[in-house]
């Protein structure tokens, strides 16, 4: 209880010394803005594992448990803390009485435990005394006569195994014992290792607070430079923002102009290039249509040759005369007109540079971020200061912190506790070396009296031999006797002191088990340290008493354990606000506002965008009129469409070959194989370029007239589509404007508000955690007292204890069975038992 009471004082003390701590926070950054303090590492791990030693120390805490089941006397130790409890003085006064009998209710079990240990000191002795006195005068199995019975062989067995049974059990006990008075030392000589891990995170805790709170002041520069940036990047941010708003309705009217200036200069190369083949085909179809006349001339004067007056080849002469008609051409292009007046008029709208004026369109829209750039110089330059003046508060905030003066007294304090350990720790280790030794004493003495059990069941098993006599047994068997009586009597010398030390032990034990470890670990008892005016009878808060000298604040022990142990900051677990409140120097809508009122006088104006002016309309439209929809394609195509002659050439030619080839040998036959050849060869160098040509044309006749299709409809649209952009920029831009420069303000205001919300909450809940605090006390009372010291000793006097209750029995099986090994003086025949 005085180290417990030690350590709330240490942290009464820290809380006294550090009012203006704040706390370490990692808030949550934005994607364009982290803030993060780093962390800080302790060296003290947060629990205590006593590795495989501690399922021995599980079962003590069971006996326990049955031995105390009662709850923790939390009214009792209330009264006793009240001094409401004083048997020096009224002790008959009936709640002292009543009081009184509750204190023996709940340690009944440790009562009882203790009135039988001392009963077995007290009566062993007299009783070794008298069985000693007895069998000196050969009474009380001390006469060196052994009657034989039947069942003497069974009743040695049974004296056998129940003695080595027993021998076991305080074997156990023994073993208990030894790794019990190990452990102790061993954690006693951990101890000064973990002051000092203590020691160095209290240190670590107390100068890093405020090395913490400059860190948060000096990331102000960061938030600034990234804010500067920003600002300095009006152009793409502002600007950008503005552009890419009003870009969804703008850039596509734009773009139709742009696509229908493609257009007129698209239509203009397909216009002359179609009237450009279309010469070039009424040249080619007159060249073909004199190359067929030629031909048909030729073969008619072929024909006239007399041979096709005789009666079989006038059948053939006629029949060829017949199908000449076939070499006529099949087109007319000279009644397709020109299309020389469109293209003028192509030419007239293309004196007008549409594309120049639709560059100047989408200038004038993308210079809006220039012109944002340009206009807001001077705000941005107050806004500059603003922050500049922001960040001449934060740091007058830091300089109000009183951190460094603060701590140095408690640093002093701990300077003194870990001076005052030094000093008596290797005191502490001298008595805990001479408690090994005693403890090592006691185990070895009981260990002597097991060894003089287990020689005797060896040496009187292996030795004896059930032919012999009693009188004739051997001396293996004999020696064998002797130690089991030397045992028993080492038992009557020793047993009683033993069980002093078990009882003594115990009651220390397991009390501090019961009304400090238990209490501390479910915190039970912060719970009955925190019950108003109990420490002291005009507070009813203890601890907010102690620390602002106002006992209503609601501030507890258990409250302040339990945030320190979560590792939050002194600030928030001890509810400094009352006394240095930050919220009042750190006022965020204050400053917050300040850069906002600088952005509500920003003023941009972005007027006279004109995206087409009237020459480029009047373009437009002149572009729609230029009957270029209204020329009659289908002449064209139907035209084109049509073969270049009448019939095959090729097939004409063949079928002429073969009628030839019917022909006797002749200029007749000759003559007509030759025109055949000649068909062939307009077909290859006329027919077929011509047909080529017909096609291209044809298709670019197609397109054409595709394109042309509903041209006043597109220009329509188009225009149209201009006057709502250009309606869209004179009535939404200033909403617009005024849309993007909030959502820019907000940016600029957010990351100050970000940041000085990280500093609030930083200087409320994280610097200056306390868990070192909870850490160091964990250590004094969980740690040391509990796990290092009374978890061995409560092991040590439970090992020692079943030992010692386990030689009582011990020393019985051990006398009786000692008669069966040892040498008599006299025998007697075999008496039969009825």
């Amino acid at each position: 209880m005085a180290l417990l009471l030690g350590f709330l004082l240490l942290l009464l003390e820290l809380c006294r010394n550090t009012l203006s701590l704040g706390s370490r926070s990692s808030t949550e950054g934005t994607e364009v803005l982290e803030l993060e303090l780093p962390a800080t590492n302790y060296e003290t791990k947060d629990s205590y594992k006593a590795g495989p030693i501690g399922g021995l120390f599980q079962i003590v805490h069971i006996f326990l448990r049955v031995v105390q089941p009662n709850d923790f006397p939390e009214d009792i130790l209330r009264k006793i803390l009240q001094k409401k409890f004083d048997l020096s003085t009224d002790y008959e006064k009936p709640e002292n009485v009543v009081l009184t009998l509750k204190i023996i209710y709940y340690e009944i079990g440790v009562i009882i435990c203790a009135v039988l240990g001392l009963l077995f000191v007290i009566l062993m002795p007299l009783v070794g005394f008298c069985f000693g006195l007895c069998r000196c005068c050969n009474k009380c199995g001390g006469e060196m006569h052994q009657r034989q019975k039947k069942n003497g062989p069974f009743l040695r067995k049974c004296f056998a195994v129940s003695l080595l049974v027993i021998s076991i059990f305080i074997s156990i006990g023994i073993i208990y014992g030894f790794v019990a008075n190990h452990h102790l030392r061993a954690q006693i000589e951990k101890t000064r290792k973990l002051a000092d891990s203590n020691f160095r995170d209290l240190r670590t805790l107390l100068n890093g607070a405020p090395a913490e709170i400059s860190y948060i002041l000096s990331q102000y520069t960061t938030t600034k430079e990234k804010a500067f940036s920003d600002l300095d990047n009006v152009k793409s941010l502002l600007g950008g923002g503005i552009h890419e708003q009003l870009r969804p309705k703008v850039i596509p009217a734009l773009d139709d102009i742009k696509a229908m200036a493609e257009a007129i200069k698209e239509t203009k190369e397909a216009l002359l290039n179609v009237n450009n083949t279309l010469k070039e085909l009424k040249k080619s179809s007159a060249q073909l249509n004199t190359s067929l006349s030629d031909v048909k001339r030729d073969l008619e004067q072929s024909l006239n040759d007399p041979m096709c007056s005789a009666p079989p080849v006038a059948t053939t002469c006629n029949n060829i005369r017949t199908s000449l008609s076939q070499l006529d051409d099949n087109t007319n292009m000279d009644q397709l007109p020109s299309l020389d007046k469109p293209i003028d008029k192509i030419n007239d709208i293309l004196q007008t540079n549409l594309s120049s004026l639709v560059q100047q369109g989408y200038k004038s829209f993308n210079d809006i971020p220039e012109m944002v750039k340009n206009q807001t110089t001077d705000i941005i330059s107050d806004v500059k200061s603003t922050l500049n003046s922001i960040g001449s508060d934060i740091e007058s905030i830091g300089e109000q912190i009183p951190i460094q003066d603060q701590l140095s007294n408690f640093m002093g304090y701990i300077n003194d506790t870990e001076t005052y350990i030094r000093r008596n720790l290797p005191t502490l280790e001298e008595y805990d070396s001479y408690r090994w030794l005693g403890g090592l004493v006691v185990c070895c003495l009981l260990t002597l009296v097991v060894i003089f059990y287990y020689l005797g069941l060896l040496c009187g098993t292996c030795g004896y031999d059930r032919n012999a006599t009693p009188t004739r047994r051997g001396c293996v068997s004999n020696t064998g006797g002797i130690f089991l009586m030397v045992g028993a009597g080492v038992s009557f010398l020793i047993c009683w002191i033993l069980m002093t030390i078990v009882v003594l032990t115990f009651v220390v034990g397991a009390n501090v088990e019961k009304l400090l470890c238990e209490p501390y670990q479910n915190r039970k008892l912060l719970q009955v340290l925190d019950t108003p005016y109990l420490l002291n009878e005009n507070w009813k808060h203890y601890l907010s008493g102690m620390v602002f000298n106002k006992p209503d604040i609601n501030l507890t022990f258990e409250q302040v354990y339990s945030d320190c142990k979560e590792n939050k900051g002194i600030y928030g677990t001890l509810k400094l606000e009352n006394s240095y409140n930050i919220s009042e120097h750190l006022n965020i809508q204050e400053h917050a506002g300040n850069i906002s009122n600088d952005f509500q006088n920003m003023k941009v104006n972005i007027d006279n965008i004109v995206l087409l002016d009237e020459a480029g309309r009047k373009n437009l439209m002149d572009f729609s009129f230029s009957g270029i929809d209204a020329i009659n394609y289908n002449i064209y195509l139907a035209e084109l469409s049509k073969a270049p002659t009448k019939a095959n050439l090729l097939s004409f030619a063949d079928d002429l070959e073969v009628k030839a080839n019917h022909l006797p040998h002749g200029s007749l036959k000759q003559s007509l194989k030759n025109n055949a050849q000649t068909i062939r060869t307009i077909h290859r160098s006329e027919v077929i370029p011509l047909e080529q040509s017909m096609s291209s044309v044809y298709q670019s006749i197609k397109e054409l007239q595709q394109k042309s299709s509903g041209l006043g409809m597109k220009v329509t649209n188009t225009l149209s589509s201009l006057d709502s952009a250009q309606d869209f920029l004179t009535t939404r831009i200033s909403s617009v404007i005024v849309e993007e420069s909030q959502k820019y303000g907000n940016t600029i205001v957010g990351y100050f508000e970000r940041y000085l919300q990280w500093v609030k909450i930083s200087i409320t809940e994280k610097i200056a955690a306390c868990k070192p605090v909870a850490t160091a006390l964990d250590s004094a009372v969980d740690v040391f007292l509990c796990s290092y010291i009374i978890d061995p000793m409560n092991l040590f006097w439970f090992g020692i204890g079943k030992a010692t209750v386990f030689l009582l029995p011990a020393l019985i099986f051990a006398v009786k069975l000692a008669k069966y090994y040892r040498r008599m003086d006299s025998e007697d025949v075999y008496e039969d038992i009825l």
